[in-house]
């Protein structure tokens, strides 16, 4: 391996600059690599996710109404129709709801029983903690459709005939 020294003249110092050509053709490369390499990494599962439009909910009288907010002092207030419940007394109505419902359409052997469902109406500002905790009471009682009441898009109304 040679090393290049100065120019001409009798000054004999080595020369300091580094060529930089080798530096960026690896440079280059590595960007190549790691553009093809990175969509290969990174897996995703391909779903279609709905669009939003507004379906008419049909509100029937043995669903149950929930309302969930977060009060002045960041604390979750659950509403269960009008009447304020905490977590234990959310699960135990769900519970009593429950049975109430399926003891009404004849017990569980009921080729035709349909179990209420669970509306929840969550604030705007609501942590999801709060709503998440409403959800998860109404499904250890048994409620096996909980869904979310939704203010429809401007204009998307819809004609009933």
């Amino acid at each position: 391996m040679a090393m290049s020294v100065g120019g001409s003249g009798g000054d004999e110092k080595p020369l300091s600059d580094i060529n930089t050509t080798p530096l960026v053709d690896v440079m280059l490369v590595l960007l190549i690599i790691f553009l093809i390499a990175v969509p290969v990494v990174i897996q995703t599962v391909q779903v279609k996710l709905p669009n939003v439009v507004f379906d008419p909910t049909t509100t029937k009288p043995e669903n149950v109404a929930l309302s969930v907010r977060k009060d002045a002092g960041g604390n979750c207030e659950v509403y269960w129709g009008m009447t304020k419940v905490n977590q234990q007394e959310l699960l135990d109505r769900a519970v009593a709801k429950l049975k109430a419902e399926i003891a009404r359409q004849g017990g569980v052997g009921n080729p035709d029983l349909e179990l209420p469902e669970a509306h929840v109406r969550g604030d705007v500002d609501t942590p999801w903690r709060c709503i998440g905790g409403a959800i998860y009471n109404m499904q250890m009682a048994g409620f096996a459709k909980v869904g979310f009441i939704s203010e429809p898009p401007a204009g998307s109304a819809v004609q009933r005939m």
